[in-house]
């Protein structure tokens, strides 16, 4: 194969980083401002509790549809029907004029980036040969970092003012174009796959019970789920823990990018991190290390300190998410692991709505930095399920083989493109 040819070959992965930042910033940008925007709209703290709850249980329903219309078809139709659906939710949140029109448009909007997010990483469990996984996986986790950094900073930039609605009607239709900038990069993502005899009729659907049995797959979803749990609740409450020992707004938002930045520069630097330890220990020494961190922010360490901290923090959160995407694809059985993925990604969700509800309890009881103490007793439970679990294994030859894989096919048991269109 020519350079030219492989490079075309591999380019997807950049193409789909890219449109994911531009999505992901999009939704980033959007969820503040659908806060915004309800405040002027006469909401009290329970209508935007109500309103951010519906974004992440509207999807719910249709995760393991999706999925499952994924693992017996081809994934790139979710990305632009993805993108249509943040766009259109962000536009008409920013022309909605009640309450109940916020909440609806906010789980379209949550609905999209579900769908998108389902395509994209089907995606990648397809075309990335095992030992691939963990590097490509990490790579596409990028997009994702890129777009929560930029997002919120793009729309602190936009809303302000005395027309509090107003503002924030435009940063939620700025948002919704620049999620329409992602279709600039939704070509050729997905590579026609040859259609074996096998391959070409689809045996009956795995139960989603025997999916959440399958050893590595509950300890994947859980650890994802640790993981951005640790991620919200952080965005959530250090404003909070800021605001009660004298720090800045300012020095808050800087504080939360250092975190990001970390997240960005761990998932450049996973390929060597897994060379050097291996994907189970990786996972069980970063939710270890974060569990620790998680609780020193209960303590009354000077701003220097809790930068350092953040940073660190930021690094090893970055571990989890892509780590936990190739343990749940590899331990699932070969023709659900989108819906193995669709599982996960339900897991984020109970987790996105379960743990601010059980840290705002917390909070209230034992005071503001209780939530982090909480966290870190989350993490030490990824971290025991990252040691036990057997998806915890890397793939034989590591960096070796993955280079060996990208000019030659997997075998087809290994593959996980081994399912027809």
């Amino acid at each position: 194969m020519s350079l030219t040819a492989e490079s075309g070959r591999r380019s997807w992965l950049l193409r789909l980083v890219i449109a994911f930042s531009f999505a992901q910033g999009a939704v980033s940008m959007a969820r503040p401002a659908v806060s915004y925007r309800a405040l002027a709209l006469g909401a009290d703290e329970r209508a935007i509790g109500v309103i951010a709850g519906v974004y992440a249980l509207l999807p719910l329903f249709a995760a393991v549809p999706l999925g499952r219309r994924t693992d017996h078809g081809r994934c790139a139709p979710l990305l632009p029907v993805g993108v249509v659906l943040i766009a259109g939710g962000c536009a008409l949140s920013g022309t909605a004029d009640s309450l109940a029109a916020m909440a609806a448009w906010s789980g379209v909007m949550g609905l999209g980036h579900l769908s998108f997010v389902i395509g994209a990483q089907s995606i990648v469990a397809r075309q990335s040969a095992p030992a691939e996984q963990d590097r490509n996986f990490g790579h596409f986790t990028i997009g994702a970092s890129l777009g929560q950094l930029v997002g919120p900073i793009a729309a602190g930039a936009l809303i302000g003012g005395p027309d509090l609605g107003a503002t924030s009607a435009l940063a939620l239709l700025v948002a919704a174009a620049v999620a329409a900038v992602s279709f600039t990069s939704l070509w050729r993502i997905e590579h026609p796959r040859t259609t074996t005899g096998a391959a070409a009729s689809p045996g009956p659907r795995v139960p989603v019970g025997r999916i959440l049995r399958t050893r590595g797959v509950p300890g994947g979803i859980f650890i994802s789920l640790a993981v951005l749990s640790a991620t919200d609740i952080l965005t959530a409450y250090l404003p909070v823990v800021g605001e009660h020992r004298g720090i800045a707004p300012s020095v808050v938002g800087l504080l939360l990018s250092l975190r990001a930045a970390a997240t960005i520069a761990c998932r450049l630097v996973m390929t060597p991190l897994i060379d050097w330890l291996g994907r189970a220990a990786l996972i069980t020494a970063t939710c270890l290390l974060a569990a620790v961190l998680c609780a020193g922010i209960a303590l009354p360490v000077p701003v220097w300190a809790l930068g350092v901290i953040l940073v660190l923090l930021g690094f090893c959160l970055g571990v989890g998410q892509p780590l936990s995407m190739t343990t749940v694809v590899q331990a699932a059985p070969a023709d659900a692991r989108s819906t193995a993925l669709a599982l996960r990604l339900t897991g984020n969700r109970l987790g996105q709505v379960a743990a601010p509800a059980s840290a705002g309890l917390i909070a209230g009881v034992a005071g503001t930095a209780a939530p982090f103490v909480m966290l870190g007793g989350l993490l030490m439970v990824a971290a025991a399920l990252g040691f036990r679990g057997s998806g915890g294994k890397r793939p034989e030859g590591a960096r070796g083989t993955a280079r060996a894989t990208t000019t030659s096919p997997a075998p087809a048991h290994d593959s996980p493109t081994d399912k027809s269109a």
